[in-house]
């Protein structure tokens, strides 16, 4: 089981610690965790809010469940706007701690995930990525790095933002969409979208948009962007309809793509072209929809390339939510 979307948790505070944490025992016994693995997500999961509400006043923690060559998992996002660290590594070893504690707690997280990664800022606060799986992943490094941080508009549960992608050995193919409006008649519409998308014989985005604007015509419809990679010429192709943000970002730049106006299901231009941008080493592939602001901008994350990809997701959904609808971040880094 994969869920494309992350369950949002307040801990703001400690009242909220025992309804968080039963959320996320549940969902990693629905994703089939072992008792052992799902014991050790507990203490994680534990000391992710006690670090929350010591050190930085409160925050959010994200779950989903997830899987990676065939190994089932869950994937752990806390989010913070805390003082941040000024040294994380030395924060990470045993013994260390600002609150007279035994300081145990981010290298027990550490110990105990398959993934652990920190993400802090002085002044801006701090990101923390863990996954935890039943068996441990291959330590290979992927060649296509892909991922998402979708969350559904506060107080709903459905999201109408969703993401589906596809990698084979000739094309990497990405789509994110998003429904009209929000709650669960966007979410089924994207839920069409994505059937079209995973089944569409096309590798010229232009002519998957067509594809998926002839099957979701039943629905309220949708904005979204379809990129596609071809490893042989080494280009992306890249073609939008309606307000989803796309940046192909290198070497201290991104390039901005331009959308054509329009509802796909409801009113596609006749004139479609896909924009074409070559690869470079480095580079990566941000899409946003309109549930984060427009002007984000990813140098103010100074070395977050060095990171998992979730973790400057998560960074975009921290500084730009706009808090009134559904929420995505995209990124997706090739490796040639």
């Amino acid at each position: 089981m994969d869920n494309h979307i992350h369950l949002a948790l307040n801990a703001s505070d400690r009242s909220y610690f025992a309804i968080l944490k039963k959320e996320i025992h549940a969902m990693a016994v629905a994703g089939g965790l072992s008792e052992k693995r799902i014991a050790e997500l507990d203490i994680i999961v534990a000391e992710i809010v006690t670090n929350l509400v010591k050190h930085a006043g409160g925050g959010q923690v994200l779950a989903k469940l997830i899987e990676e060559n065939g190994k089932q998992g869950i994937e752990i996002i806390s989010i913070d706007n805390g003082p941040g660290m000024s040294d994380v590594t030395r924060m990470v070893a045993d013994g260390v701690s600002t609150k007279n504690t035994l300081g145990h707690g981010l290298g027990a997280m550490k110990r105990l995930s398959d993934v652990f990664q920190i993400y802090s800022l002085k002044n801006w606060g701090t990101i923390i990525l863990v996954r935890v799986f039943n068996k441990a992943p291959s330590s290979k490094a992927f060649k296509t790095e892909i991922r998402s941080v979708i969350i559904p508009k506060p107080g709903e549960t459905a999201s109408g933002d969703d993401f589906f992608s596809i990698v084979d050995k000739d094309y990497v193919k990405l789509f994110l969409g998003d429904g009209l409006g929000h709650g669960p008649e966007a979410a089924k519409a994207m839920q069409v979208a994505g059937a079209a998308f995973m089944e569409c014989p096309y590798t010229d985005p232009v002519e998957i948009i067509r594809y998926i604007n002839v099957a979701v015509k039943r629905t309220r419809g949708m904005v979204g962007t379809v990129a596609v990679f071809d490893l042989a010429s080494r280009k992306w192709r890249i073609c939008g309809v309606g307000n989803i943000i796309t940046k192909v970002c290198s070497a201290g730049n991104s390039k901005n793509y331009l959308t054509y106006n329009g509802i796909i299901g409801l009113n596609v231009p006749n004139t479609l072209s896909a924009q074409e941008i070559p690869y470079e080493d480095g580079q990566y592939v941000l899409m946003t929809s309109d549930g984060l602001k427009t002007r984000w901008d990813t140098l103010k994350y100074t070395s977050i390339m060095r990171y998992d990809l979730s973790i400057l997701c998560a960074s975009l959904i921290k500084d730009f939510a706009r808090l009134t609808d559904d929420m995505s971040a995209v990124a997706c880094k090739i490796n040639l």
